[in-house]
């Protein structure tokens, strides 16, 4: 029995053990399980958090621009319809202003979709603040914004100053300092248009301002439709002249400022329409830039003139030859490749070229201008700043940098140079900068003796203008240089560059520099 007993107690304990440890495994796995569970209801809490959060952004969103932040297209329609109903009867009119940003794409093409999308978010902001947050201005695509506002037709140059003001400004982007431009088309209601065709109008009178040039404004007028159309068929045509052989290169000679000998011709470029007659540069080189022609009809320029530079040479009339070069060529990753393509087709001496940049491309401080700058450099192309002293006080010290051969004086300060101190003070500053940079200096837009003599005694190296010859064909030049000119031009001298035989096409180049 007490054997029994003992057993039985032994039994019991050791069931006690494994029981006590069935317990302690339980109570483990439920704790395990409260946490898990635990886990899992704080997990789907803080994911309902940011599930209530996503749905309050894009509530917020809704209406909006997703870049800008600015109230989108629909709801702008519809504050301008409320705010052209509460000024009905009501004494002051209501504007539309549209705004289209000037060298934008520039901006993209130079430093990429990130800095382009930065500034549109600070022109966004400054008009929104400037509008004191109201939804009165809305991003409409691309680089084009629209704004409303109270203002009557003798309130409009007052706003369009304004907002130029506004928006040149400099734009701080990183660690970048940018400026840019702002054409401004301007409707007012009910003057210019019923309330569906206000917008239109602003912007048809935005794209005209465009087409002369930007950086300014104009009011909706009717007859920018009939304008417009014209525009349009232009381009259209543009497309189509240089394969019908409508474009042409006429050349002005540029001359040494001392013994008048030719240094070089520049290629002007010409369109000879058939209909329309000479087409000014002025109209289509804008449009040509501005439709993504302008790299196509480049090309031809220098093809053109390397052609001709080389016929030239082989009848012994030997000289530089000079092009302009615009901005989207100057980008472009393969323009000193194909120029100097051209050149070696040709048999021309890249020293021979003369690529002139106008001073406020040269001063644009982008990776694509520096690099380009460089390899002309290095391939001994003769590079000029075009129109120097045209008002980029911030130029000097970029031009240091890009350390181009020739500063070309613009032809606004030749003009006045024989009876305005202002006018000599400025160019013999420049000459001045010139020699401190050992570069050599080209006046244009010579017209008088007085004008010659005063830029010869301020120390100016090359001299181009109407006193000398206007821009003529290379048939024209030829004959000039035969003796049997135009009347208008004075008597040929002999190039620089060669006396009057023929020569090896890689021959050996003169230096103007070493003769002074």
């Amino acid at each position: 029995m007490g054997e029994l007993r003992s057993t039985l107690g032994t039994w019991v304990d050791g069931h006690a053990v494994v029981l006590m440890g069935l317990l302690v495994l339980l109570a483990g796995l439920l704790s395990v399980t409260a946490v898990t569970a635990w886990r899992l209801w704080q997990g789907r809490r803080r994911l309902r958090k940011r599930l209530e959060s996503a749905h309050s952004e894009l509530s917020d969103l809704r209406g909006r621009d997703p870049l800008t932040g600015l109230v989108d297209r629909e709801t702008f329609e519809k504050e301008l319809v409320a705010a052209i109903s509460a000024a009905e009867g009501r004494a002051g009119g209501l504007c539309v202003a549209y705004l289209g940003l000037d060298g934008f794409r520039a901006i993209n093409d130079a430093y990429g979709l990130r800095i382009g999308d930065a500034v549109l978010r600070e022109i966004g902001n400054r008009l929104s603040v400037w509008l004191d947050g109201r939804p009165q201005v809305t991003r409409l695509g691309g680089d084009e914004f629209a704004l409303f506002c109270t203002a009557d037709a003798s309130a409009l140059d007052a706003l369009a100053e304004a907002l130029q003001r506004l928006v040149a400004q400099p734009l701080k982007v990183e660690a970048l300092s940018l400026q840019i431009g702002l054409s401004i088309g301007l409707a007012v209601y009910p003057d210019d248009g019923a309330r569906p065709r206000l917008v239109a109008h602003a912007g048809l009178a935005m794209r005209t301002v465009k087409q002369t040039g930007g950086n300014g404004h104009a009011r909706y007028d009717p007859a920018m439709a009939v304008n417009h159309r014209e525009h349009s068929e232009l381009v259209q045509e543009l497309r189509h002249a240089l394969a019908r052989g409508q474009l042409q290169l006429v050349y002005q000679p540029k001359v040494d400022a001392r013994s008048l000998q030719i240094t070089a011709a520049e290629a002007l470029l010409r369109w000879q329409h058939p209909k329309r007659g000479l087409v000014s540069p002025a109209v289509f080189i804008p449009l040509a830039e501005r439709h993504g022609l302008i790299r196509a009809i480049g090309a031809w320029v220098i093809e053109e003139a390397c052609r001709q530079a080389s016929q030239w040479r082989e009848v012994g009339l030997r000289m530089r030859i000079a092009v302009n070069i615009s901005g989207h060529q100057l980008r472009a990753e393969d323009f000193v490749d194909q120029l100097l393509d051209s050149l070696r087709r040709h048999g021309i001496p890249p020293n021979r070229m003369t690529c002139e940049i106008t001073e406020n491309l040269a001063i644009e401080d982008t990776p694509a201008t520096r690099l380009a700058f460089e390899r002309m450099r290095r391939a001994g192309l003769h590079v000029s700043i075009d129109d120097f002293g045209a008002g980029f006080s911030s130029s000097l010290a970029q031009i240091r940098r890009l350390a181009p051969a020739e500063l070309k004086i613009d032809g606004g300060l030749v003009a006045d140079i024989d009876q305005q101190e202002a006018a000599r003070a400025i160019v013999r500053a420049i000459v001045q900068l010139a020699r401190s940079l050992q570069l050599q200096v080209v006046a244009e837009g010579v017209e008088t003796e007085a004008q010659r003599d005063a830029l010869v005694a301020l120390g100016a190296d090359q001299l181009q203008g109407y006193l000398f010859a206007k821009p003529m064909s290379a048939t024209a030049l030829a004959l000039w240089a035969s003796g049997d000119g135009p009347a208008t031009a004075s008597a040929f001298r002999p190039s620089l560059f060669d006396p009057t035989a023929p020569a090896m096409l890689d021959g050996p180049e003169p230096s103007i520099t070493s003769r002074k």
